[in-house]
């Protein structure tokens, strides 16, 4: 069983930047890919950004040149560096795992691919 725990959330003005972090237990952080979500009120939750077990990584066009993710697995943390945050990106933004048998450079981008979740943390752009 994995746990997942998201950190680093808050409130910051537009143009802001924050990092997010995500700690991952209980699982072979090292063969996981990893994603990020958000989900904004009365949304669905949308797909931000992934990182594959080899490095790999994929964003969301509407981030893309602004948020960064990246992995350590000596923490087995994943993280999500936000920089020219928009008042569009002020959602609840979740961490999930897809644990795999082997190190791959696959990437996954639907919900659905994911096997663990976080609880979220709330980012709040204000204009």
């Amino acid at each position: 069983q994995v746990q997942l725990a998201e950190s680093g959330g808050g409130l910051v003005q537009a143009g802001g930047s924050l990092r997010l972090s995500c700690a991952a237990s209980g699982g072979t952080f090292s063969r996981s890919a990893m994603g990020w979500f958000r989900q904004a009120p009365g949304k669905e939750r949308d797909f931000v950004a992934t990182i594959s077990s080899t490095g790999s990584t994929y964003y969301t066009d509407s981030v893309k040149g602004r948020f960064t993710i990246s992995r350590d697995h000596a923490k087995s943390t994943v993280y999500l560096q936000m920089n020219s945050l928009k008042p569009d990106d002020t959602a609840v933004y979740f961490c999930a795992a897809k644990p795999l048998q082997y190190y791959s450079n696959e990437l996954y981008y639907r919900s659905e691919q994911y096997d663990y979740w976080g609880q979220g943390t709330q980012v709040t752009v204000s204009s």
